[in-house]
């Protein structure tokens, strides 16, 4: 890939952007890394089309942005446990992750990064929006900034809608890892590569503010949701096979949006090790 080749497209003003003229199946020269990852780190998720990759290639590109982890629900690809499937049938109405989310917020040390390749898609929907957590918290006044600069969410892997959302995939995969996982985070995250702040709290784990009790927490989380998923916070992915697209756990939200029953969508995805958050 020469870097004369690679072209940029942003998606929206706050979030999201299409990089062109690279093909992921051959090793990037660290140049090309280097200038990858500042355009993800500006713009929080990057879009890539026409990707043929096999498991070893998207393997291999993820590895060039950070170290993969397996999830603690579903069982990976054969041979490849760092991949999961995230897939919806066509007799099945209740799509996996659902929800807008960050993904594992329950855990000490949630996820980097993600990267989804997709598969099979159906013939219209299916498509994933992405919110800036960055922007939303840019967006607050400045009393409601440091209402929040103290706070820390405790965030839970058995809220009910989330939990709903894995059960098919739990029950087809033979998982028996029925642990809870609970961890307490701040409400204001200090990105650790940009330094900028961005809201870490999501409707999908957390359950209340530590120090309150869910019934408190409530009418600030409720706001603060609405809050975070506000229209020009976001921007829309459509996907075809071979499209995968590459987000910031730390600073951005997605939702799936569940528009296609009857027929089939299928996406291989991948996340990244990160660390324990800080806060602002």
């Amino acid at each position: 890939m020469a870097a004369a080749a690679m072209e940029i497209r942003r998606l929206a003003g706050a979030i999201g952007a299409e990089v062109s003229g690279v093909d992921l199946r051959r090793p990037l020269e660290a140049a090309h890394v280097a200038e990858l990852r500042r355009v993800w780190l500006e713009n929080g998720v990057i879009v890539f089309r026409g990707q043929a990759l096999g498991n070893d290639e998207f393997l291999s590109f993820a590895a060039t942005i950070g170290t993969p982890v397996e999830y603690p629900f579903v069982k990976g690809l054969d041979g490849y446990p760092t991949i999961i499937e995230v897939k919806k049938l066509e007799h099945e109405r209740v799509n996996f992750g659902g929800v807008w989310h960050s993904d594992t917020a329950y855990l000490e040390r949630p996820p980097m990064a993600t990267l989804l390749l997709a598969r099979e898609v159906p013939p219209q929907g299916g498509d994933t929006l992405f919110a800036s957590q960055t922007a939303a918290y840019e967006a607050l006044s400045k009393g409601m900034r440091s209402l929040l600069a103290d706070l820390r969410c405790v965030n839970s892997s058995a809220k009910a809608d989330t939990s709903r959302t894995r059960e098919d995939r739990i029950a087809e995969a033979g998982c028996d890892d029925r642990r809870v996982y609970e961890a307490e985070h701040p409400a204001v995250r200090l990105h650790p590569e940009t330094g900028r702040r961005a809201l870490f709290m999501n409707v999908a784990h957390t359950v209340r503010f530590a120090g309150m009790t869910e019934e408190e927490s409530a009418p600030l989380l409720q706001y603060l949701h609405a809050h975070q998923r506000r229209e020009e916070f976001t921007c829309r992915v459509r996907w075809a096979p071979g499209t995968l697209a590459l987000w910031d756990n730390r600073s951005t939200q997605h939702y799936p949006i569940n528009d296609y029953h009857g027929f089939r969508r299928v996406m291989h995805r991948i996340t990244l090790a990160g660390d324990t958050p800080e806060g602002a």
